[in-house]
């Protein structure tokens, strides 16, 4: 599915972040951070992160410092909004995150620089 079909409200968005707890609404779209006990581990997450993002044809926006992994998910043929594709990929994740004994701290994702 591509584009606004799967586009989810704030609503939705709250509904789905129940059952997400490593991550926030921020920067219009799904955001965490995960630190993993290692830098090797923080790159077997990326490994599979991508492996996913390939899988899902969903492809997030990341960051690696050390041992930290900066994900942000949106949808940008939805006009860069959720859908329930970052909320299933998000979901994903998080299961590799586990995987790999990464903790989430989605407070430490930073706030967006402002466009110019």
């Amino acid at each position: 599915m591509t584009g606004t079909e799967d586009t989810l409200n704030q609503t939705q968005i709250d509904a789905a972040l129940a059952e997400l707890p490593d991550w926030r609404h921020q920067s219009g779209g799904l955001v965490t951070v995960f630190k993993a006990p290692t830098a090797a581990a923080a790159l077997e997450l990326i490994a599979a992160v991508g492996r996913l993002a390939e899988e899902q044809n969903h492809h997030p926006d990341l960051d690696w410092r050390y041992n930290r992994v900066f994900i942000r998910f949106t949808s940008h043929d939805a006009g860069t909004q959720v859908t329930g594709r970052d909320v299933a990929a998000a979901a994903a994740v998080s299961s590799a995150a586990a995987a790999v004994a990464a903790v989430a701290v989605p407070a430490k994702y930073p706030p967006r620089a402002p466009s110019t």
